[in-house]
């Protein structure tokens, strides 16, 4: 199955939809058969106490990745919602960039599952690990 939307597409429809993130909105760097990479880019804004990236915004990076997995295979479905998200930080993330890869399990009709591994830039060892359900509206 090929992707409907490109990285590209993808890139210019979250900042014509959600142009209230700025410049600290990931960025797809790739979508293919069922799969999205995207890069939170390091910024101070995204840390907590202790100098690590938030859990909020390793949250954010892995919704945004599914939901961009999603959307690169179903195309434009702009109201595809989150129904559940479950996250295992698993290492404290190096002051880098954080990088999503977004797998898809299930693309079903009406609901799609995946799971998110997110990575330090600078560092292979996964820092977070999330499954993820979306839920696509009704074509009409």
């Amino acid at each position: 199955m090929t992707p409907k939307l490109s990285a590209d597409d993808l890139n210019l429809l979250l900042q014509s939809e959600f142009p209230y993130s700025g410049d600290s909105l990931a960025r797809v760097e790739a979508v293919g058969e069922m799969t999205a990479r995207v890069r939170l880019p390091y910024h101070d804004r995204h840390l907590r106490p202790g100098e690590t990236i938030s859990g909020a915004s390793l949250m954010t990076l892995a919704d945004m990745a599914m939901y961009v997995a999603v959307l690169a295979m179903i195309g434009p479905v702009l109201l595809a919602v989150t129904t559940n998200l479950n996250i295992n930080f698993l290492r404290k993330p190096t002051k880098n960039d954080v990088i999503a890869e977004c797998r898809i399990l299930k693309l079903g009709a009406r609901l799609a599952v995946g799971e998110v591994t997110m990575y330090s830039e600078s560092d292979p060892s996964p820092v977070a690990h999330a499954t993820v359900t979306y839920s696509i509206p009704p074509r009409t």
